[in-house]
């Protein structure tokens, strides 16, 4: 097993800048130290030659800032938590979809070398708790987690998948009290998973023992069926909202690839709790076909008479079978609702507007050939508030990449990672207790 340590240089700088936002600075690392003896393959092959433009640069430098809003400075550290949502890119799937990284080096599609990426990603970062997709080499990374202190589960997708959702926590912060599998293939749902557990914290000066309820998913990719990823959202929903009363109204996080862009109507589903399906296409529900090139563009949409308009006519013409509704909604209703409310934790928390969209969403957290964008989000509901959050990679330096994974990043996603403390809400006046 490969070492996973976190070098001493990847943690630029430890002390938050005092202004209207504290930053605290993370250079992500390389897969090996400079110093180590472990080197990676040089003889890596896939069968296919590779253009490698890459080698004869200098890697480019990537730093990510911590962002943290001056309102929740007085909150105790025993009252918080950080969660980390992580695709890390299926081995098979990076071996099987060649076509979505022309641009990188068969090296650093290696397992061998993502994995040791990855690993010092997550350790450097240390969360409390971990949630990670497409994860098909689960007992590689819990060999090197366990060490660090971490239990783990895994949940398989069903069918002939081999990858599948793994979620990680610190074993003397977080006791486990329950935790629930999804198969949404049970549900009609497709062949995704989903993982739900319940974690005690430890006891806090004052407020004694916190309960958090943690999701984690994979949303069905097929962009065409907007209607199988709002069936496996719902039920996840509505899943953590039953776990969530049987302990107590414990505050959720939904951690997770939800193969879906800001501004799509699937975010706005699970922003606002409700959405009128027959009023969008189905297969632009999730935002993915229409975003591919936008976000190099940079350009946003001006709502134009003519905009307006050509928008109305296409909601007319919106057909939904009877069979579809029932996917989406599972009833007979176009209204589809689930139970929580959420917000998006980057939402909440406001960054630069290198890294940022309109919306104050990332613009990017995945990126390969085919696709600039952001698809991965960490929500939260009442009883919770984002303190800090680490922000995203600028399009830019993505750019000078070419694609990823990379030398210094071992996904073709981004890890996000948030942290949250308890807080008491007071509903009737939309207050928050601290």
């Amino acid at each position: 097993m490969g070492c996973c340590r976190a070098p001493s240089f990847w943690l630029c700088s430890t002390r938050p800048i005092t202004a209207s936002r504290s930053f605290r600075s993370l250079s992500i690392p390389g897969c090996v130290n400079a110093s180590s003896n472990s080197t990676p393959p040089s003889s890596a092959s896939y069968g296919r030659r590779w253009s490698n433009p890459v080698l004869s640069k200098p890697p480019t430098e990537i730093v990510r800032r911590w962002v943290e809003p001056d309102a929740y400075h007085s909150i105790p550290p025993q009252e918080r938590f950080t969660v980390v949502s992580y695709n890390v890119l299926g081995d098979r799937n990076a071996l099987n979809h060649g076509d979505l990284y022309r641009n990188v080096p068969s090296v650093y599609l290696n397992w061998d070398y993502r994995r040791r990426v990855i690993c010092e990603e997550l350790l450097q970062l240390s969360p409390d708790i971990i949630c990670l997709q497409e994860v098909d080499k689960y007992y590689d990374l819990l060999n090197v987690l366990e060490k660090a202190g971490y239990a783990g589960s895994y949940k398989r997708r069903t069918g002939d998948y081999v990858d599948g959702c793994a979620m990680f926590w610190k074993a003397d912060k977080c006791q486990l009290l329950e935790d629930e599998s999804i198969e949404f293939k049970q549900f009609g749902l497709r062949d995704n998973v989903a993982q739900l557990s319940v974690f005690e914290m430890p006891e806090g000066s004052e407020t004694g023992s916190r309960r958090v309820v943690i999701g984690n998913i994979h949303v069905l990719y097929n962009p065409h069926r907007g209607d199988v990823k709002l069936g496996q959202i719902r039920f996840l929903t509505s899943r953590a909202y039953i776990l969530s009363k049987k302990w107590e109204n414990a505050p959720v996080v939904l951690a997770g690839d939800y193969n879906s862009t800001p501004g799509s109507a699937i975010y706005k589903f699970l922003s606002s709790s409700e959405l009128n399906i027959l009023l969008h296409d189905r297969k632009e529900l999730s935002g993915q076909r229409r975003n591919r090139n936008t976000v190099l563009r940079l350009r946003r949409e001006k709502n134009t008479l003519f905009v307006l308009m050509d928008r109305l006519l296409n909601d007319l013409k919106y057909g939904w079978t009877d069979e579809e509704i029932n996917v989406a909604t599972g009833t007979n209703s176009h209204i589809i609702m689930h139970p929580l409310k959420l917000n998006s934790s980057y939402a909440a928390v406001k960054g630069s507007m290198r890294t940022r969209d309109s919306n104050n969403e990332p613009l990017a957290t995945s990126y390969h050939s085919k696709f600039l964008g952001t698809v991965d989000y960490l929500w939260y509901s009442d009883g919770l508030v984002p303190t800090k959050v680490l922000d995203t990679v600028p399009i830019n330096a993505l750019v000078k990449i070419g694609s990823l994974p990379s030398k210094k990043l071992g996904s073709d996603h981004l890890p996000l990672a948030a942290e949250f403390a308890f807080i008491q809400c007071d509903r009737e006046e939309n207050e928050v207790i601290t």
